[in-house]
């Protein structure tokens, strides 16, 4: 059989809407920091937000390599920056609520839904990379590399601190910072073995 080639126009529409992901979840992490009343949690956000920044680079990298105009709008691209801007709008709303801890938790859910998108992305990107030939493949796979762990990083961890902290605020014990961070996660079957050991850590902060 032979090898089927990815869709060049619908890669290019990932790439596009790529690329808009990590533009606006440069503005998402400004807000969510802004938002962020725990500070190991704000310390993280931080990190990412310069990661992102760099994630932003390094598709701009690639769009010249593949000779891609970054300022071209598609349907999905336009749909990307809404979702983009609803979710600063979101937590820029919660702000003005009056309550920090409540804002932090929509801000954590904010950043959860950007990074969500942002992690399929880049999955793709790496599927698309094993599934092309030559110089753009290279390209793609380069950049997947740079970037996957991170992203992976910013899902399962900013998953861990929102779950954490919605269940800090109905008042029962918490893991602060969250498993996935003590267990420094970066894959989804590491995250569910985090979420699974939480009992252990409660148990071993009775004990002390």
């Amino acid at each position: 059989m032979a090898r089927k080639s990815p869709d060049k126009n619908q890669l290019h529409e990932l790439l596009y809407q790529a690329l808009e992901t990590e533009a606006g979840g440069i503005k998402i992490y400004e807000t969510a920091i802004s938002c962020a009343v725990n500070s190991d949690l704000r310390e993280e956000w931080e990190e990412y937000l310069d990661q992102t920044k760099n994630h932003h680079r390094i598709l701009l990298g690639v769009f010249e390599a593949l000779e891609l105009n970054p300022e071209t709008m598609t349907a999905g691209r336009e749909v990307v920056s809404h979702i983009g801007n609803s979710l600063v709008q979101a937590m820029e709303l919660a702000k003005s609520a009056g309550d920090p801890d409540a804002a932090q938790l929509v801000a954590g859910e904010c950043v959860v839904h950007a990074e969500t998108k942002d992690h399929m992305n880049w999955e793709l990107i790496g599927l698309i990379a094993e599934k092309t030939s030559g110089p753009a493949g290279e390209v793609l796979k380069r950049a997947y590399e740079e970037v996957e762990k991170e992203e992976d990083h910013h899902l399962y961890h900013t998953k861990g601190w929102t779950r954490e902290l919605w269940i800090d605020s109905l008042g029962l014990p918490a893991v602060l910072p969250p498993p996935e961070e003590i267990k420094n996660v970066e894959t989804a079957i590491g995250a569910s073995r985090a979420e699974q050991s939480r009992e252990d850590h409660l148990r071993g902060k009775r004990r002390h």
